[in-house]
């Protein structure tokens, strides 16, 4: 897996169309547009090596925590993001893993936004400038 994380005073998205995989989420319960405020952003990519690596998972939630821990920011956003030049995983593999991170950020207590997976975005966001701000990871 890897992901780039962006602190941001605010990110939002509009959701415009279903892309090309064959894998997507219908949109029912995930709003088609949203302004999130001080966040963070993560561009995430999972990658085929993390579907015999259980513990990607917890290892993933681990880096996470880091940075939230050093930014004091408790507003996440979790964007699929498949251009981080690794090996892709199988997109059904994909999805559930973001899920799966989503669901275990909120019973850690943050709210978590999550963009809907299979779909293109219109996307808007105001990154700020301190040394923090943008982070990349490899987990493996």
């Amino acid at each position: 897996m890897r992901f780039l994380s962006f602190h941001v005073d605010f990110f939002w998205y509009k959701v415009t169309k279903r892309g090309r995989s064959k894998v997507f989420e219908e949109i029912t319960d995930i709003p088609k547009e949203k302004k999130i405020e001080n966040a963070i952003v993560f561009f995430v990519s999972v990658e085929k090596q993390d579907e015999t690596n259980p513990a990607f998972i917890e290892k993933c939630l681990d880096e996470i925590e880091k940075i939230v821990s050093q930014l004091k920011v408790n507003n996440l956003v979790l964007l699929p993001f498949a251009h981080l030049f690794g090996k892709l995983s199988a997109p059904q593999f994909a999805l559930d893993s973001l899920k799966q991170i989503s669901d275990k950020l909120h019973e850690k207590n943050y709210s978590v936004s999550r963009l809907p997976f299979g779909w293109f975005h219109e996307l808007e966001m105001k990154a700020k400038g301190h040394p923090l701000s943008r982070i990349s990871r490899i987990i493996k």
